[in-house]
């Protein structure tokens, strides 16, 4: 049982942080908390799914085509909604949960529920590593998920896009005298952001169904991770992922699958107790205190 733990607690921990690093993105460059993310993930593989079943429409094309729709809409959700609230931290979250809530619920509304909504896996099959199988949708799990963290550096290192990122996100008063649109790559983020969300869905979806409440999971999850970790760094997501990721495991193979929803709430609790900037919050204890 250690091994299928050991080794699924990794895959856990992948998923959590495919699931955090479009929450964390927005946040570190923009400072908005998108509270509708659990919303955009569950929106593209409900766009996924009506490409398919109702328009036949190529997996991959749908794939590609709902990330890039997701994408646009969350450049719409800073463009008509949090442009205008920009700075008032309590009104963009609450403008983010209804819009978030809304998107869900209107799911809900439509009985769209129950077995038939699924996306299929990329490839059939197992491997087994040890004594343990492994299906081969967690195996591109991991190796898509490994693959964006690394582009992801890339990009905010050696792209120009990138590099604007990383100005305002460091200071933007300065990135604003250096002729930096600050809105715009705020813009940029949010909808980065979406389209990250909308690349986890498309990767985690298939290995069960497409469900509203699993909305509201991610977000707790996604906040969970980067709260642990610390808003806006980077590392922090990774190791509060793994961190998680295994806390979670453990629990579901020791004390059983009903606490494992639990944890990611205890571990807010926890860690705002604790450090409330975070394991690698750039913020002091002092400051966040006054």
């Amino acid at each position: 049982m250690l091994e299928v733990t050991l080794i699924y607690g990794f895959i856990n921990s992948v998923i959590l942080a495919l699931i955090a690093l479009g929450f964390s993105l927005t946040f570190s460059i923009s400072g908005v908390s998108n509270f509708a993310y659990g919303a955009l993930f569950i929106l593209a593989g409900y766009m996924v799914w009506i490409f398919v079943n109702l328009l036949s429409i190529p997996f991959a094309v749908a794939a590609i085509l709902s990330v890039l729709l997701t994408a646009l809409l969350g450049a719409g959700l800073y463009r008509f909604v949090l442009l205008r609230l920009r700075g008032l931290v309590i009104s963009e979250v609450i403008a983010t949960f209804g819009v978030g809530l809304a998107i869900l619920e209107f799911f809900r509304y439509l009985g769209w529920t129950g077995f038939e909504y699924t996306l299929p896996v990329f490839t059939d099959g197992s491997v087994m590593i040890g004594n343990t199988y492994i299906d081969h949708q967690r195996l591109w799990i991991v190796g898509a998920g490994t693959s964006l963290a690394v582009g992801l550096y890339l990009f905010t290192h050696y792209t120009k896009v990138g590099l604007a990122f990383r100005g305002i996100a460091q200071d933007e008063r300065t990135a604003l005298t250096l002729g930096v649109n600050t809105d715009r790559i705020a813009g940029i983020s949010v909808a980065f952001g979406a389209g990250l969300a909308a690349t986890a869905a498309i990767l985690i979806l298939p290995r069960g169904t497409i469900a509203v409440n699993e909305g509201y999971d991610v977000l707790v999850n996604a906040l969970a991770v980067c709260i642990i970790g610390g808003l806006g760094s980077t590392a922090g997501v990774v190791a509060a992922s793994f961190m998680l990721g295994y806390a979670q495991m453990f629990t579901d193979s020791y004390l059983g699958p009903h606490w494992k929803m639990i944890v990611p709430l205890i571990a807010i609790l926890l860690i705002l107790a604790v450090r409330p900037s975070g394991l690698f919050g750039k913020q002091k204890e002092l400051e966040e205190r006054i």
